[in-house]
C-alpha cells in the first residue's frame, strides 16, 4: 500500500514482491471493489454530509492494509484506534500503489496496470486509465497535480486527476531512470543513472476543463550533476530539493537552493533512503552493517549502530527530532535521538515479517500488514498498539497466522567472484562491454569496476553494461571487469580483443518484445545494415528502473530470454546492437516496447489439511499464497480423495467424503500462464468412535464404569446406561449410575457419539448387598428391662415373621440386638411402634432379610447400614 503525507509523499508495501534488495509491499484494492470500499467508507461516518465525510476520512487517519485477511483497517492517529474495517475480495497478497491527499485518491493496481481517480469530497470513480502492469511505473500526487513516471522507459508524464487523460507533453529521459518523488516545494525529483544526473519537473497547470488534456505541458526545470555515469542511485526528496545516494561510489549528494554539497561515507555495502526526508537531517541506513549514518549540512555528523543480527533493516525515517529503524526479521523498531542514543525499542505481538513507517497527519504509522496490530507514535513520541481487528468495528478474528520460517543460517563471507561472460563489441571510437553477475559470496556487490584502454569506469551493481568511449580507431582493446564487495575486490575476467572502427552497421530500427507464458521473453528486430560487411551476431541489453543488463547475444533476428533470468512482475524493455563479422557494434537500436515477464505460479506453501471435528465427511483446507511469478493467481484447483473444487480464497472446506476415510490433498494456483506445480499432503475425515471398557466398580446403590474413548478425530459425547433406568451423560473416561438396587446384577453399556456416528461397549456388575443391624433398646426400665434378650412369655425382641404383620403362628425366630441380616426388598404392612426399639422408630415398612430364609423384621427394629434410608430398597 502507498500513502502520502500532508506534503504529498508516498510510500508503497507489496507483500507478493519479487525478492529484491529495494522491493515494493502492500496489498491490492482491486478497481472493481473500490466503490464497495468507498460505500463502507461513507456509511461509517453517519449523519456527514459528502464533504465532512472525505475530513472525517483522512483527518489524522490513515489506511492500513492487513494481508492475512485481505482488508483495510482506517486508524484515527489521535486516538489510535480502528473505526473502519473494509474486506477487500479478491485482493489477498495483491501490490497496490496508493497515492493520496486529502482531497483526491489515486490507486494504481500492479497487477492489471490500471489506475483510477476518486474524489474524496463525493466518493466517486472520477476516471480509469491502463498503464503496463509490474513494477517499474510509479504513480505521484501533489495538490492538483499527478504524475505517471514510466522509469523503464524514461517517460514522465503529467495527468490531470479528474480524468487522468494527459497534460500537454511528456518529459523524456533515457531508459531506466529512477526515483519520482516530490519535495515539499512540489516539484517532482527524477534520477538519471545512465547520466550520473538527477532532474527536477514542475507541473502544468491544469486545463479549465478536465476532459481538456491540451495548453502548457510540464517543465524539466533544473538538473545536476550528481555522480558518475552508470552508477547506481537511489533518491529521497526532502523539504526543499532532493537527496541522491551513490551507492557505487559510497556518498551522499545533497541538492538545496541550487547548490550540490557531497558527503562520503563509510559504507561496505549498499545503502538506502526513505522515498521522502523530513527536515534538514538525511538518514542513510546500511542493512550489511546495520548502521545509520546521518547527514546534515553536507557534512556525516554521526553513525549509529542499530541493535540485533542480519540485514533486514528497513530505511530508517526522520520523525519529530528521532530516526525510528525496523527491523523485519525480529519484528522491532530503534528509535533514536539526534545524538545518535538509543531512546526507545517497540515491539509487540504478531510485529514480524513486513513492517511499514509511513508518516502522515502528525503521526507515524507504524504497520505489520502480516498480523492483526499496528502502532501510532505522536510527536511526543507516546506509542500506542492498535487492533487492526477490533471485533466492535466490522468482523470477526482473522485466521492464525503461522509462524515465520526460521532464518536462514548465515552463509561464509568472501569477496566476490569473478564476473561471468565478459564480452565486448567495437563501435565507431568507442567500444560497449558487457557481463553476466559475479557471485557475491555471502556479502551484497556494491559495484563492478571496467577497465581497459587507459580508463577506469566503476558502475552499480546492477548496471553490467557499459559504453566506453575515446578509443582509437584500428586500436585493439582487451578490458577487464571485477566486482566489489564489503570484503573488496575479487578476481576480474577479461573480455575478447576489439577493435573500433568507423565502419560500424546501423543498429536495428526497431525492436519489439513479447512476455510468454512459459517465463520467456521472446525479442525481435529487423535485420540491420551492415554497411559492406556481414552481421554476425546482436547483442540485446535489459533495461529496467535503475537498471540496464545483458540479456544475451543471437546470430538471429531474435532472442528468447530464458525463463528465469529476468524478475517476473517487473517491466523490462530492450535495445539491440548490431555487430558485424569484424567486431564492430552499432549504436543501440530504440528501446522496445515494455514487457513484464510471467510464469505459472510456484507452488502453495505451507499447506495444511485437517478434520473437521463436527462434522461428518468433512476436511479443512489452508494454505499461503503461491508466488504469483508475474501474473495475479486467479485461483486456486484443490483436489481432495478426487473430489476437485475451484477457489479464489487461501482456505476451502470439503464435504461429502466417506466416514474415517484417509485422502491425499493436492493444491496448485492458476494464473494467465497456466496451473502451477502442485502442493499435497494427506488428511483424514471424522471416523466412528471406538470404546474400550476399562473396568468397573460398584456400591449397593450405584455403579461405575470406567472406559477408554477413540474419538476418531473428532469431538465425542458419551453416556451409560442399563435396563429399567435412565441414561446417564459424563466424561468420557468414567460414568457412575446411582439410584440401583442393591444385590443386583446389571449390564451396563457406555455409547459414545461424534459427527460421525456412535460407538459402544458393555460391561457386568452386580450391585453390592445392603446389611441392617437388629436394634432394641436395652436401657428400658421395669418388667421389660431384659425383654430384648430374653424369651418371655408371648413375644421375644427383635422377632422375624414370615408375613408383614406380627402373628404369633408366623413368628420364625427372633434376632439378637447387633445381629446383622442382609436385606432384600422392603414391603409395607402392619404398623409398628418401637417406644423401647430402636429410639421410638415408627413405621409400617417391613424389611425382607435372609433369616431362616426370607423372611421379614419391622424397619422399626432394624437400621439399615448407610444411612438407615429405607428409599434405597425396591418394593417386594
Amino acid at each position: 500500500m502507498a500513502t502520502i503525507d500532508d506534503s504529498g509523499r508516498s510510500t508503497v508495501t507489496d507483500t507478493a514482491a519479487p525478492p529484491r534488495r529495494s522491493r515494493m509491499r502492500g496489498g491490492l484494492v482491486t478497481i472493481g471493489t473500490v466503490g464497495a470500499l468507498l460505500a463502507a467508507m461513507g456509511l461509517t461516518v453517519l449523519g456527514l454530509g459528502a464533504a465532512d465525510n472525505a475530513v472525517a476520512n483522512y483527518d489524522a487517519s490513515s489506511w492500513l492494509w492487513s494481508a492475512a485477511r485481505s482488508e483495510m483497517a482506517r486508524v484515527n492517529g489521535v486516538t489510535a484506534r480502528v473505526d473502519t474495517r473494509m474486506e477487500i475480495p479478491g485482493a489477498r497478497r495483491h501490490p497496490m500503489q496508493v497515492t493520496q491527499t486529502d482531497r483526491l485518491l489515486i490507486l494504481r493496481d500492479l497487477n492489471t496496470g490500471q489506475v483510477s481517480s476518486l474524489d474524496l469530497a463525493t466518493l466517486q470513480i472520477t476516471a480509469t486509465t491502463r498503464t503496463t502492469p509490474g513494477l517499474g511505473v510509479n504513480v505521484v500526487l501533489h495538490e492538483d497535480a499527478a504524475f505517471v513516471v514510466d522509469a523503464v522507459q524514461g517517460i514522465v508524464r503529467q495527468l490531470d486527476p479528474r480524468s487522468l487523460t494527459p497534460v500537454g507533453e511528456p518529459v523524456r529521459y533515457p531508459p531506466g531512470i529512477t526515483g519520482g518523488a516530490f519535495d515539499g516545494k512540489g516539484r517532482l525529483w527524477i534520477a538519471i543513472p545512465s547520466e550520473g544526473t538527477v532532474s527536477a519537473v514542475t507541473a502544468a497547470e491544469l486545463p479549465s476543463a478536465p476532459a481538456d488534456g491540451g495548453g502548457l505541458s510540464p517543465k524539466q526545470v533544473e538538473t545536476y550533476t550528481v555522480a558518475e555515469p552508470s552508477h547506481e542511485l537511489v533518491v529521497s526528496t526532502l523539504d526543499d530539493g532532493v537527496a541522491v545516494l551513490d551507492r557505487t561510489s559510497a556518498s551522499l549528494v545533497t541538492v538545496r537552493a541550487g547548490e550540490t554539497v557531497r558527503t562520503p561515507l563509510a559504507m561496505s555495502s549498499a545503502g538506502t533512503l526513505p522515498a521522502r526526508t523530513s527536515g534538514p537531517a538525511v538518514p542513510v541506513t546500511v542493512g550489511g552493517e546495520r548502521r545509520v549514518h546521518v547527514v546534515a549540512d553536507g557534512s556525516e555528523v554521526r553513525q549509529f549502530t542499530v541493535p540485533g543480527s542480519g540485514d533486514r533493516l528497513n530505511a530508517a525515517v526522520a520523525w519529530a527530532g528521532r530516526f525510528y529503524c525496523a527491523d523485519e526479521a525480529s519484528g522491532t523498531v530503534y528509535a533514536f535521538d539526534g545524538a545518535g542514543k538509543l531512546v526507545d525499542t517497540i515491539r509487540g505481538k504478531g510485529m514480524t515479517g513486513p513492517l511499514e513507517l509511513d508518516v502522515r497527519e502528525n503521526h507515524l504509522f507504524i504497520n505489520a500488514p502480516d498480523s492483526s496490530t499496528a502502532r501510532v507514535v505522536d510527536d511526543k513520541h507516546q506509542v500506542r498498539e492498535v487492533n487492526k481487528y477490533a471485533n466492535d468495528v466490522l468482523g470477526g478474528d482473522p485466521p492464525p497466522v503461522p509462524p515465520p520460517p526460521p532464518p536462514p543460517k548465515k552463509p561464509k563471507v568472501g569477496k566476490p567472484s569473478a564476473p561471468r561472460s565478459v564480452t565486448a563489441s567495437a563501435g565507431n571510437a568507442r567500444a560497449r562491454v558487457s557481463w553476466k553477475p559475479a557471485a557475491a559470496n555471502g556479502a551484497e556487490i556494491t559495484r563492478y569496476v571496467v577497465e581497459g584502454g587507459g580508463q577506469k569506469h566503476e558502475v552499480g551493481a546492477n548496471q553490467r553494461a557499459v559504453e566506453i568511449t575515446g578509443l582509437t580507431n584500428g586500436e585493439s582493446y582487451t578490458f577487464a571487469v571485477h566486482a566489489v564487495n564489503a570484503k573488496g575486490a575479487g578476481p576480474a575476467r577479461r573480455s575478447n580483443p576489439v577493435t573500433p572502427t568507423a565502419a560500424v552497421p546501423d543498429p536495428p530500427a526497431g525492436v519489439t518484445a513479447e512476455a510468454r507464458p512459459d517465463g520467456t521473453v521472446l525479442v525481435k528486430w529487423p535485420a540491420a545494415n551492415g554497411q559492406g560487411n556481414t552481421i554476425a551476431k546482436y547483442a540485446v541489453t535489459a533495461t529496467s528502473a535503475g537498471t540496464n543488463a545483458p540479456a544475451g547475444e543471437s546470430a538471429k533476428t531474435e532472442l528468447v530470454v530464458p525463463a528465469g533470468e529476468l524478475e517476473y512482475g517487473t517491466q523490462y524493455a530492450f535495445t539491440v546492437v548490431a555487430v558485424n563479422d569484424k567486431g564492430a557494434g552499432s549504436a543501440a537500436s530504440p528501446v522496445s516496447n515494455t514487457v513484464v515477464p510471467f510464469a505459472p505460479p510456484g507452488q502453495p506453501v505451507e499447506l495444511r489439511a485437517t478434520t473437521v471435528a463436527d462434522q461428518r465427511g468433512t476436511v479443512a483446507v489452508q494454505w499461503s499464497p503461491a508466488l504469483d511469478n508475474g501474473r495475479p493467481v486467479t485461483k486456486y484447483l484443490v483436489d481432495v480423495g478426487g473430489k476437485v473444487s475451484e477457489v479464489t480464497d487461501t482456505q476451502t472446506t470439503v464435504r461429502g467424503l466417506d466416514d474415517g476415510q484417509s485422502v491425499t490433498v493436492k493444491v496448485k494456483a492458476v494464473n494467465e500462464a497456466g496451473p502451477g506445480p502442485e502442493a499435497s499432503t494427506t488428511a483424514r475425515t471424522v471416523a466412528p468412535p471406538r470404546v474400550t471398557v476399562t473396568g468397573s466398580s460398584a456400591t449397593a446403590t450405584a455403579a461405575t464404569v470406567t472406559f477408554t474413548v477413540d474419538a476418531g478425530g473428532g469431538q465425542a459425547t458419551c453416556s451409560l446406561s442399563t435396563a429399567g433406568e435412565a441414561a446417564r451423560a459424563g466424561p468420557c473416561s468414567s460414568i457412575t449410575m446411582p439410584g440401583l438396587t442393591p444385590g443386583t446384577a446389571y449390564t451396563f453399556t457406555v455409547t459414545a457419539s461424534n459427527a460421525a456416528g456412535k460407538g459402544t461397549a458393555s460391561r457386568a456388575q452386580t450391585t453390592d448387598p445392603l446389611y441392617g443391624v437388629a436394634t432394641c433398646n436395652n436401657g428400658a426400665s421395669g418388667p421389660e428391662a431384659s425383654y430384648c434378650d430374653n424369651d418371655v412369655a408371648g413375644r421375644n425382641g427383635n422377632e422375624v415373621f414370615s408375613v408383614p404383620r406380627q402373628d404369633n403362628n408366623r413368628q420364625v425366630g427372633w434376632a439378637k440386638p447387633g445381629t446383622r441380616l442382609k436385606a432384600y426388598c422392603k414391603k409395607s404392612g402392619e404398623e409398628v411402634y418401637a417406644y423401647i426399639y430402636n429410639d421410638n422408630k415408627r413405621s409400617t415398612w417391613w424389611v425382607q432379610v435372609e433369616y431362616s430364609g426370607r423372611n421379614y423384621i419391622p424397619w422399626a427394629w432394624l437400621n439399615l447400614e448407610g444411612g438407615d434410608n429405607i428409599n434405597v430398597l425396591p418394593t417386594c
